[in-house]
């Protein structure tokens, strides 16, 4: 399949106002592989293909989910496109422009609108500065206001989150995961940026909490217009906030539609396994057909050929083992199967 047909398979569906607008991130053909080395010479002897040739349009407004079993790359896809890996292969382009071509200056600019929120939020924050001074950094290195306005605006900042401004004198151990977690937001909404990474921001959170924050997240979506890249485990958490769905597996997507469509109608096996381990609260429904994975994800140093899912699937045929399906569908919602559901 052509990257163009592929953009326009995974990428056309946005359900906000963006219309036919040029998405604000795409990843083209994305691969990141690290080297695995062996013998007294340290020499590189295979790698491991923790990203291997997504492709995949962001809108701007929109907030895109990324769900997958761990191993399968989707945090490995977040860091790369905030800079903190560099790819193997394909383009990583922001607003039409390709990543890698971007002078040092261009670069620094585009960090202040390409920002991440971490799964751990206290290892993402320095413990030997005070919340007035891990906010007000930002804004310094990046000049974003003058340094007698910081600490003016660093107590918006803290208001924004919903955090009292007496919280600047504190250090990240005097807050709890939740408290923390709104700190790391702050500091990502500093730079007033365009595209938040959200890595399984509320996974290490009590369930109470997590609702807390992720209504949080939707707020402030929807009042300074931000598009969301939101990695995460949960499903329930990537339904509510998503209003696309991407799943991955070992490496590479295999389905991507709209989230209330994939949810109702899943196309690709591992999608609906994904979702039958998924609790059910209806009595009724809890004796429904489900299909069952079995057994462990292959090593990403050694996938193997044809279909990478075709080890675990309950359908899979000869054709599965020798050939590759590509991902491909219509109105949006597209899946790498050659039997979708």
């Amino acid at each position: 399949m052509r990257n163009s047909e592929l953009k326009d398979a995974v990428g056309s569906a946005s359900v906000r106002s963006a219309g036919e607008a040029a998405p604000l991130l795409e990843l083209d053909a994305l691969q990141k592989h690290y080297p695995v080395r062996r013998g007294l010479l340290n020499r590189p002897q295979s790698s491991v293909r923790a990203v291997d040739g997504v492709s995949l349009a962001v809108r701007q407004g929109e907030a895109l989910g990324l769900v997958g079993e761990s191993g399968c790359g989707k945090s490995t896809i977040g860091r790369a496109i905030v800079g903190l890996e560099k790819p193997t292969g394909g383009r990583i382009l922001f607003e039409g422009e390709d990543m890698a071509g971007y002078s040092e200056a261009k670069l620094r600019n585009a960090r202040t609108k390409l920002q991440m929120v971490f799964q751990d939020p206290y290892s993402s924050l320095n413990p030997r500065m005070t919340v007035g001074s891990l906010l007000a950094e930002p804004l310094r290195v990046h000049g974003i206001v003058p340094k007698p306005d910081a600490a003016r605006e660093v107590d918006r900042l803290l208001d924004i989150v919903g955090l009292p401004r007496n919280s600047q004198d504190r250090y990240p151990h005097e807050f709890s995961g939740g408290q923390r977690q709104r700190i790391g937001i702050a500091r990502a909404l500093a730079l007033k940026p365009k595209l938040i990474v959200c890595d399984e921001p509320v996974s290490a959170l009590d369930v109470s909490i997590q609702a807390q924050v992720l209504n949080l997240l939707k707020d402030l979506q929807q009042e300074f217009d931000l598009t969301y890249l939101f990695i995460a485990h949960g499903l329930g958490a990537v339904r509510y906030i998503s209003d696309r769905i991407a799943v991955m597996y070992l490496g590479k997507l295999v389905e991507v539609g709209p989230a209330k469509e994939l949810f109702l109608r899943p196309k690709h096996p591992y999608t609906k396994a994904l979702l039958d381990a998924y609790p059910v609260p209806n009595p009724q429904l809890r004796n429904r057909e489900r299909i069952m994975l079995q057994g462990d994800a292959p090593s990403p140093a050694d996938p193997p050929r044809g279909c990478r899912f075709h080890t675990r699937c309950p359908l899979a045929t000869p054709q599965c083992r020798e050939s590759e399906p590509e991902l491909k569908g219509d109105g949006g919602h597209a899946a790498a199967c050659f039997f979708p559901l």
